[in-house]
């Protein structure tokens, strides 16, 4: 009995041992297949993790990338000047209209150019394309707080260049108007304050140069045209242009028979340099001999727009001088200087630049008008 008893035992023993092993086998089986679906699903976790990521840095990526181009930006070709032959040039109102085309002449020259601006008028976009170069420097500065420019060309020997006018001849009574010719101003008239602050920066500088022995050029500018132009300066060129473009009305004050001589940009800018670096201590006009009317003008722009715009008469302006046309045969002989871009093709530039800003401002909701000639009591700016 013993012996059944004990074999039975050993019996159970065994099955007890096998269920073991079969309910052990059955918990590692089990343990292995949790871990094994939850390896799965942690790696599907993981793809879809990584997509979001992915899909959240791309972003990011093409950003860096559009600041690595820009860091690396390629500047415009700027030619290689020795220690002793390159300049350091001030430039006040370098990022306005013809101040950010004479940084440009002078940048790619080789020579190191600073530029001081407010930007009321002008804009850091027309000189953007130099920011970064060792060359250059920015400065946002208001005249408001003096630099005393002239102190410091007399302290470090520079030579300083006046941007003036032609509107110091005024409505003249002398045509075309050579350098000798002292002007006929209305000093109180609306276009006084201008006129007269232009003579008056002449005399000051003159007299400075006089007193101190700092050198001095003076460029009397006649009417200046090209890219960068501010769009709603009220200058003649900008104004028909623009309305030209938009399908306005041209506005001529009076019958348009005053006439005018306009100048691309980048002659002027040529000419201006050539006047740098002279020994010509005198004013020198800078324009273009070619006269046209104004009525002349405004159906010129308006066939090389091919715009269906009509011509508005509105009454003459007070002092609109009746007359300008500048005697070059100064420039032409002490220079060797004189405009080569001819009317048309410049004109045509500066359309397809405004062209450019009209659809720039366009997708940023915001079209222009064409602004009013600048007046007080009536008088428009046809310059």
């Amino acid at each position: 009995m013993k012996r059944v008893i004990w074999m039975i035992s050993g019996l159970n023993r065994r099955m007890m041992k096998l269920l073991f092993a079969l309910a052990l086998i059955a918990y590692i089986a089990s343990v292995w297949g949790t871990y094994t679906n939850m390896r799965s699903i942690q790696e599907q976790g993981d793809l879809k993790i990584e997509q979001i990521i992915e899909e959240a840095v791309a972003p990011l990526k093409e950003k860096i990338h559009d600041l690595e181009q820009s860091v690396s930006q390629k500047y415009p070709p700027v030619k290689f000047l020795s220690e002793k032959d390159r300049k350091r040039i001030l430039i006040t109102g370098g990022a306005g209209f013809v101040g950010s085309h004479l940084t440009d002449k002078l940048m790619m020259d080789g020579h190191e150019v600073t530029v001081v601006d407010n930007f009321f008028t002008g804009r850091k976009r027309n000189v953007e394309h130099w920011i970064g170069h060792e060359n250059f420097e920015l400065i946002n500065h208001d005249v408001v707080e003096p630099l005393y420019i002239e102190g410091l060309a007399k302290r470090v020997g520079a030579r300083l260049l006046l941007a003036s006018t032609s509107e110091v001849y005024g409505d003249p009574e002398v045509h075309p108007q050579s350098e000798d010719y002292w002007g006929h101003v209305n000093p109180i008239g609306p276009r006084a304050c201008y006129d007269e602050g232009k003579r008056v920066a002449e005399t000051m500088c003159y007299a400075y140069m006089k007193q101190e022995g700092v050198e001095v050029r003076v460029a009397r500018i006649f009417n200046t045209f090209g890219s960068r132009m501010h769009m709603n300066d009220g200058r003649v060129v900008s104004n028909f242009i623009l309305q030209a473009l938009q399908g306005e009305p041209l506005t001529v004050y009076g019958t348009g028979s005053q006439t005018r001589a306009f100048q691309y940009v980048s002659d002027l800018v040529n000419g201006l340099v050539l006047l740098m670096n002279s020994n010509i201590s005198s004013p020198v006009n800078l324009g273009n001999p070619e006269e046209h009317t104004i009525l002349e003008f405004a159906r010129l722009i308006k066939s090389l727009v091919v715009s269906r715009s009509q011509i508005q008469f509105l009454s003459e302006a007070q002092d609109d001088p009746q007359r300008r046309r500048p005697d070059i045969r100064k420039a032409k002989m002490l220079l060797g200087w004189e405009p080569v871009v001819p009317l048309e093709e410049g004109l045509n530039k500066t359309i397809q630049y405004f062209s450019r800003e009209l659809e720039h401002q366009a997708n940023n909701q915001y079209i222009p008008k064409p602004k009013a000639a600048r007046m007080k009591k009536g008088r428009p700016r046809h310059n």
